[in-house]
């Protein structure tokens, strides 16, 4: 093994860690870490060290990861006993005294040009959290099938669930200013790969700034991962940050360092909530027509509200009243109440003016004063889950 020129001066204490997370990579690790090292000594402008974290590897991973310590500089190892992307992380990032911790998986499957764009937002302060992404635009993916459609179905399950802005949860590829890792990561639960969407989930609800950087990604066709039973943790891990939030919690106290958050004037706000009401709307209008002549008026409003009033606070909700200085208090049962309520309204206001014999003109009506006071209601139930301005970031 050849190692990499070091670069001719390095600070004691580097400004970004890398940390690589393996378990039984023999084959790979060598050739990665020397490509990883040829890069940050030739191309990356700031001091930086590599640490290769072994989670319990039975093969000759650890004593590779040795070697590669010992033969180049800048190359440190640590041993765990127990299995886990998230324990590995954890750990490095909890114990680095360097400025931004980050990680890459061993494959390297993101191309390393990617890293500076990483990490400089965050060396500056402008950012506190970096994601690499295989969803946002401009990204270069190569991968199957199968792969795709789980992790867009995954990403959308987390959208809809937490209205959140961040494209793509799992890329192996972050980077976290360690002020702000030191108060996130103690408050992540888990220890494996579902680690990255919680430390995302809470970085987001606390207004952290979370930077995107679209990547170029050829997926690993040697990688061990077993992705069916990945995606089940991540829906059960999905589940409990949605009512760990549910229930008030995930506010963390950033305290001097916090990044306070400045008030959002009303217009944006009004302007979304406006333009998503008039869209829901005449969606709603166009399905009850369309379908009540076969369906019947009750039924046929039932299912045209139905059918939009989820999409229609989920869009307030991500749109109307989402703001990065805070997050949402019951980021799921608002969301559902205002969705019952108008479903409700509706149906009720149609039944009344049917049994009327009020006719097409007077359901419209009915429909026009129900949904003016479930405007109302949603307005005031969505609004109402913005948290007052903060101090919340770092």
């Amino acid at each position: 093994m050849t190692a990499a020129r070091p670069r001719p001066t390095r600070a004691a204490t580097p400004t970004v860690d890398v940390v690589v997370p393996v378990h039984d990579e023999e084959s790979a690790l060598t050739a990665s870490v020397v490509r990883l090292h040829r890069y940050l000594s030739a191309r990356f402008p700031f001091s930086w060290r590599i640490t290769i974290v072994d989670n319990a590897s039975t093969d000759r991973t650890a004593e590779i990861g040795r070697e590669l310590a010992g033969l180049l500089d800048g190359v440190r190892f640590v041993h765990l006993d127990r299995k886990g992307r998230g324990l590995a992380l954890r750990t490095a990032w909890t114990a680095s005294d360097a400025a931004v911790v980050a990680y890459t998986d061993v494959d390297l499957s993101t191309s390393l040009d990617a890293l500076l764009p990483l990490v400089a937002p965050l060396v500056s302060g402008h950012s506190d959290v970096a994601i690499g992404s295989r969803l946002a635009a401009g990204a270069n993916v190569v991968r199957g099938p199968r792969r795709e459609a789980i992790s867009r179905v995954y990403n959308l399950i987390l959208r809809v669930l937490f209205a959140n802005r961040f494209h793509d949860a799992q890329c192996g590829f972050k980077a976290v200013r360690s002020d702000v890792a030191r108060r996130l990561v103690p408050e992540i639960a888990d220890d494996g790969w579902f680690f990255d969407t919680e430390l995302l989930l809470l970085a987001e609800h606390n207004g952290l700034r979370i930077h995107e950087v679209p990547v170029d990604w050829v997926d690993d066709p040697d990688s061990r991962v077993d992705v069916a039973r990945t995606a089940r943790d991540d829906l059960r891990g999905a589940v409990r940050m949605a009512a760990r939030f549910a229930r008030g919690g995930g506010h963390l106290d950033f305290g001097p360092d916090a990044r306070t958050a400045f008030d959002d004037d009303g217009g944006r706000h009004l302007i979304s909530f406006a333009g998503i009401g008039m869209l829901s709307t005449g969606a709603s209008l166009a399905l009850f027509l369309l379908l009540r002549p076969t369906l019947g008026p009750v039924l046929a409003v039932t299912v045209a509200v139905a059918a939009t009033s989820v999409g229609n606070t989920w869009a307030h909700r991500r749109w109307s009243f989402s703001r990065r200085g805070g997050g949402l208090r019951r980021p799921v049962a608002g969301a559902v109440t205002v969705t019952v309520v108008g479903i409700a309204a509706s149906v009720l206001a149609v039944a009344i003016a049917h049994a009327l014999g009020a006719g097409l003109v007077g359901e419209l009506a009915a429909l026009a004063a129900a949904w003016t006071l479930t405007t109302a209601f949603r307005f005031l139930t969505l609004s109402s889950e913005r948290l007052p301005s903060v101090a919340s970031g770092g």
